[in-house]
């Protein structure tokens, strides 16, 4: 039986944990070898060890998406072993801290921006020749709902998510005329580290997982998945587009 994504390659970064490392493993399983790119060179061993068991290959990548021009090289790698890629997944995001917007300094407002938003754009720049390449090249960008919830004390994490949607809705925009589909996911709360840091009392067993997660990112990986500029809500099971504010009702 052939697997929907065979002999297609599939860079997913973010992967050494959570909805990363499923991703990596669905898209695997599914038959694409993954570029697995991760800070933690433990946690990117374990996937491999898990793809190897199900018969999947992985290359992988320790990298800090913060090394902007390591991003370039490894664009420059997948060029001259692949001569393409076929799927970008930008999963990596932190969720940097919660106060109140006078109260965080620049470094930690640097240090989200860096990996939620200006690596995502590295991605892009140096990602889309390899994707042009591909008869049907696929992106997609983990995002939140905190983009357009804004909710207090989460100022830099909810400015990231909104840059980041605006920018990935840009790039589909400019890409719309070719085989090239860019998509947002919001996976909505999920069982992952990151989420338990955030909100620690909240009982994680209420929470999906990363693998539940990963079985809906995984379709719109496909060569069949048309859709290009939206948002696919997880919690809704729904492709939604983006509408400009609405005017407040007259009281």
């Amino acid at each position: 039986m052939t697997k929907p994504l065979a002999s297609r390659i599939a860079l997913v970064t973010g992967a050494s944990r959570g909805i990363g490392y499923a991703t990596a493993r669905a898209l695997a399983k599914a038959g694409a070898h993954v570029i697995a790119v991760a800070r933690t060179q433990g946690g990117l061993e374990e996937l491999d060890d898990d793809i190897g068991k199900d018969g999947g290959s992985a290359t992988l990548v320790p990298l800090n998406l913060t090394d902007f021009d390591g991003i370039a090289r490894l664009g420059a790698a997948l060029n001259e072993r692949h001569g393409k890629l076929d799927i970008l997944v930008g999963n990596a995001g932190i969720a940097g801290p919660s106060s109140p917007l006078g109260h965080i300094e620049l470094k930690p407002w640097q240090d989200v921006m860096a990996i939620n938003v200006t690596a995502n754009f590295q991605l892009i720049r140096c990602m889309e020749p390899l994707l042009q390449k591909s008869d049907a090249g696929r992106a997609v960008f983990v995002t939140s709902g905190a983009a357009s919830k804004a909710n207090a004390y989460r100022g830099p994490y909810a400015a990231s998510k909104a840059a980041l949607d605006t920018l990935v809705r840009c790039w589909a925009n400019e890409t719309a005329t070719t085989p090239i589909r860019v998509n947002l996911f919001n996976p909505g709360p999920v069982r992952t580290r990151m989420r338990a840091i955030v909100f620690p009392g909240e009982d994680p067993v209420t929470l999906d997982t990363p693998d539940q997660i990963a079985e809906f990112i995984v379709p719109m990986c496909l060569p069949s998945w048309s859709e290009t500029g939206k948002l696919y809500d997880y919690k809704s099971r729904k492709v939604m587009s983006f509408n400009p504010p609405s005017a407040a009702p007259a009281h």
